[in-house]
């Protein structure tokens, strides 16, 4: 018998066939007559031109007559629009997936299920205008490459691996019924359990080669967990500082979950670089992080989403009343921050039904923070922390096309950013236009066109 052959249009295209989610090259773009906002001290440049091309901001500034004739794949007029830097939400968790209608169900969901719905929660983010995020603990590289690839849409993201806690802390997941002794390095969900110096220096290495791009540890107790406090101090100093010489080694920084001074002090004494939640921090705290420059992540909306009546039972009874404490104090601790001088960075900590209250988070920080810095705290100052403020943050010649066009100035009412509906016309990332409600403008796709 003959061997059938397979004729085709055109010759096989190797690369297409074995990465079909690779994407064509970035169009060039030219946005002529915007208004562009700088983050970094407020300035806005009016009426310029902006070019993209490569997936990089080519050029901003006034439009020559040479521009003119020069080639392009799009050009719009925006007509006085705004263009800001893309956002960054610097506290999420993409593995606490929507589907689960209590914390308890996120914690003992199948890994499997929760994999295949982290791309739902990313897509929404970038939809949002979030166009860079930082996983503090539960998205893994496989995640982080899919996204990169293309495979799915979703943000820049930036994971801390598995965050790494104590037995008995706030993430171990044994009840007090529970006698069975944890190996090292007992992976539980988002979390590791590790004890003693050795553990440590081990279990950060193996999140850094496992591809974590920070370290992330929990060094006091948590909200959500029914057994511990909040004052709890978790890891002795040895231990903390073990795993902060592993990420300085290794180029990186070491970020911890704590809330108040006690727990704060003990984490930036031992080499620690970045404080999520902080609700309690006083004065002298402050003072401290602000010295040793330390980041703070406040995640307010995270608290306050839960305590919406219509997800009452997403914590546990037992942890209401943390919440309540946590809540009761977070802008009052943002306020003393601030006053001491500390960079603030936008973060959230949303988790399973109350991702959908991500921009949220603008609306409550503005009774405390300006409307420039907030916009500084989810733009500028993150790309800092993550030492990226070379080349994501601004809309300046050479940095990563992250932007977003908006209907409305930011710096004169921040809430726009909180209604994404009303006034984000198009989320731009690496050149590429990634959502749209604007007619105008079309998302850059794989997927082939029409036939016309």
């Amino acid at each position: 018998m003959s061997i059938p052959t397979l004729e085709f249009n055109s010759p096989v295209d190797i690369d297409q066939v074995t990465t079909p989610w690779k994407l064509r090259p970035q169009p060039k773009y030219v946005f002529t007559h915007a208004n562009v906002i700088d983050p970094l001290n407020g300035d806005i440049q009016y009426d310029v031109t902006v070019v993209l091309e490569g997936g990089k901001i080519s050029s901003v500034g006034a439009e020559h007559e040479q521009d003119q004739q020069e080639q392009y794949d799009i050009k719009l007029d925006l007509d006085g629009r705004f263009i800001v830097p893309g956002l960054w939400d610097c506290h999420v968790h993409l593995v606490a997936v929507q589907g689960c209608t209590t914390f308890e169900q996120i914690l003992n969901l199948d890994p499997s299920t929760s994999l295949l719905r982290q791309p739902e929660v990313a897509v929404a983010m970038l939809d949002r205008g979030f166009t860079t995020v930082r996983d503090c603990g539960g998205a893994l590289l496989p995640l982080k490459l899919a996204l990169e690839q293309g495979i799915h849409p979703g943000p820049r993201l930036f994971i801390a691996g598995r965050q790494l806690s104590q037995s008995g802390g706030c993430t171990d997941k044994r009840g007090p019924d529970d006698d069975s002794i944890c190996c090292g390095g007992a992976k539980q969900g988002a979390c590791r359990t590790v004890d003693g110096v050795p553990e440590c220096l081990k279990f950060a290495r193996e999140e850094l080669r496992l591809g974590s791009d920070f370290i992330k540890i929990m060094a006091g107790g948590g909200v959500s967990s029914p057994r511990t406090r909040l004052n709890d101090l978790e890891f002795t100093e040895d231990e903390i500082r073990a795993i902060t010489t592993v990420a300085s080694n290794a180029g990186t920084f070491v970020t911890a979950h704590a809330y108040t001074p006690a727990v704060i002090k003990q984490a930036v004494n031992c080499g620690v670089k970045g404080i999520e939640h902080g609700n309690m921090i006083d004065k002298p705290t402050a003072e401290l992080m602000a010295r040793n420059g330390v980041y703070l992540t406040p995640t307010l909306a995270g608290y306050a989403a839960a305590l919406i009546p219509e997800l009452s039972g997403f914590v546990a009874p037992e942890s209401r009343a943390k919440l309540e404490e946590a809540i009761s104090t977070g802008l009052r601790a943002l306020e003393i921050a601030k006053e001491a001088g500390v960079t603030i960075c936008f973060g959230t900590d949303l988790m399973g039904p109350l991702h959908f209250a991500q921009t949220k988070e603008f609306q409550i920080r503005k009774s405390v923070q300006s409307a420039l810095e907030i916009l500084q705290s989810a733009t500028v100052n993150a790309a800092r922390m993550m030492g990226r403020e070379d080349d994501i943050g601004r809309i300046r010649p050479g940095f990563l096309a992250d932007f977003l066009i908006l209907n409305a100035n930011p710096l004169n009412d921040i809430t726009v950013l909180d209604r994404p509906e009303e006034h984000l016309l198009a989320v731009c990332k690496a050149g590429r236009i990634v959502s749209s409600r604007w007619s105008k403008l079309r998302v850059d796709s794989r997927r082939p066109l029409e036939i016309e």
